[in-house]
């Protein structure tokens, strides 16, 4: 039998996020973390963040307002709970950043409020705290310097779980307990047998799943929703892919943002003659919602058969331009585009996942001792449609609410005893075969094309047999070991586009960044999420 290799801790983070990393900072001085990282730490999705963290700091405004804010961005489906839980808990969570040494901008004159603030699509005041136009960079750089300071806490990078491990759980409130995990450690080209006491996943969205995207290639494919779905936990709303409108479009370059904080500073969408569109879609023109803005954009190409929009800021100050967005300055300049001098090309893409892994006020999910925070998580706080710069904000008070909940079952356990598996699979790591890279392409653009912006229910009936078709030819390729990792990997992704057409075909009304041709309107002012639970499926 192949030996593993074994880890023991109090805790396990899987993900080396904002969300992660804030948590395993908080647990290190009480027990043994261990966080494993996809990648390494500075190739989480938090790091190429350019925008910033949502948090009222000004007495202008108020929790009251960004809480009004965040509701009418989420389409009438967040739960105000929870909306107001966050809110509120905001000051507190930029006040734990500044102790981790978060360098945010500041006004060069001394103020009420110190902090520079920006503007963001649907927000009513100047609220975003940030970093020139690099706050993810900065706050994940902030992180890993504090993890140097805790012996408790160890990171392994360049390790990908590929099995939550459960066993029967005694308490009625949950069926299974969580006994640790199987990881695969990609340097080292072996297993391991991780035995803990909590695990939580914080490995970010889905986006990735589409072939226009703002991630970075093979991140943000659903890894913790595939994890948490085969453990038997229950997801909501994933029918709520959000479409960030302004991606470079550009012939030899990859699609990369451009920070919704330049529409923040003035920056105006326009068509190919450079007359304004926005005008004629919604009174907060380029300012308004994520999901309104997108699907005008979509709708605008189509009637103009052009492949891209722009976006222009030629007509703010060049010394303003280029101090508070020096990184997206730099990297377009390298293209031979000028941001202070020209319009830039834009389309809408792929951007992040709305629903998640459904938790409580603490992170909890459906399996006891399995916890999940940021963007792999339905919390209740982003609705139909996110309102900008609140996912970081979510990540650090979940990081927060999670590690007191955790502070408190862990003093309620025993010492970890290691878990005995008998029963692993045999790994391998070679590339895909050249026709199952065909059809993961094919997946990617199956989610474009019929399971995107604008959506019909035929679409999505025959996107949902493409993606069965598929599932079952990979149910099958499975069973011949070894397992390749590429392979799994690839599964894991259908299976989370599954759910996604699955939560798509339920929701009978547009709402947020669910549109369906044939209902064109939501059914009524608000609406329930769309729950998914293992046990409504035969097979999971």
């Amino acid at each position: 039998m192949q030996r593993l290799s074994e880890y023991f801790c109090d805790v396990f983070i899987i993900g080396s996020g904002a969300a992660g990393l804030s948590l395993a900072l908080q647990l290190a001085p009480y027990c043994r973390v261990l966080l494993a990282s996809k990648g390494s730490l500075r190739e989480a999705t938090t790091y190429y963040a350019q925008g910033g963290i949502a948090a009222v700091s000004d007495e202008t405004d108020s929790w009251q307002a960004h809480h009004q804010d965040t509701l009418t961005a989420g389409a009438g489906i967040c739960d105000p709970e929870v909306v107001q839980f966050v809110t509120q808990q905001a000051h507190r969570a930029i006040n734990w950043l500044m102790a981790q040494g978060m360098p945010f901008d500041r006004k060069d004159s001394f103020s009420s409020n110190p902090f520079h603030l920006t503007q963001e699509g649907g927000h009513s005041h100047r609220r975003i705290l940030h970093v020139a136009d690099t706050t993810g960079r900065s706050l994940i750089e902030t992180l890993i310097k504090q993890t140097h300071l805790h012996q408790q806490l160890q990171i392994i990078e360049h390790s990908q779980v590929i099995k939550l491990l459960t066993q029967p759980h005694l308490l009625p409130k949950h069926s299974t307990q969580i006994v640790g995990a199987l990881l695969w450690q990609a340097n080292q080209q072996q297993l391991a047998h991780v035995t803990a006491k909590i695990v939580v996943l914080a490995t970010g969205g889905a986006a990735g799943l589409y072939s226009h995207n703002t991630q970075m290639a093979g991140h943000s494919q659903g890894d913790g929703i595939a994890l948490a779905w085969q453990a038997g936990c229950s997801v909501a709303n994933l029918e709520f892919t959000q479409f960030h409108p302004t991606t470079l479009y550009h012939s030899t370059a990859p699609n990369f943002l451009l920070t919704e904080a330049l529409r923040g500073e003035g920056a105006w969408l326009c068509r190919p003659d450079g007359s304004r569109f926005m005008l004629d879609v919604d009174s907060h023109v380029e300012l308004a919602p994520r999901d309104i803005v997108a699907r005008a954009m979509h709708q605008e190409m189509k009637r103009l058969a052009t492949p891209c929009l722009y976006l222009d800021i030629r007509h703010q100050p060049a010394l303003l331009i280029q101090q508070r967005f020096p990184a997206l300055y730099q990297r377009l300049s390298a293209l031979g585009l000028d941001l202070t001098q020209q319009p830039i090309p834009v389309v809408p893409a792929a951007h992040y996942t709305c629903g998640g892994v459904v938790v409580d006020h603490s992170g909890r999910t459906d399996i006891a001792g399995l916890y999940a925070i940021g963007e792999v998580s339905y919390t209740g706080l982003h609705g139909a449609n996110r309102l900008a710069s609140n996912a970081l904000l979510e990540c650090i008070v979940y990081a927060c609410s999670t590690a007191k909940a955790i502070r408190c079952q862990l003093a309620q356990l025993s010492a970890s005893k290691p878990s005995l598996i008998t029963n692993f699979p045999s790994m391998i790591d070679q590339p895909l075969a050249t026709h199952w890279i065909e059809r993961q392409q094919a997946l990617q653009q199956l989610l474009w094309n019929q399971v995107g912006l604008i959506r019909s229910h035929s679409d999505l009936e025959q996107a949902l047999e493409a993606i069965q078709t598929l599932k079952a030819d990979l149910d099958q390729a499975r069973q011949a070991p070894p397992l390749s990792i590429p392979l799994l990997n690839l599964y894991q992704q259908c299976q989370v586009a599954h759910l996604i057409v699955r939560c798509a075909l339920q929701r009978q009304e547009s709402r947020g960044c669910h549109y369906l041709i044939e209902h064109l309107k939501p059914l009524s002012s608000s609406a329930k999420p769309t729950i998914l639970s293992p046990q409504q499926f035969s097979d999971p």
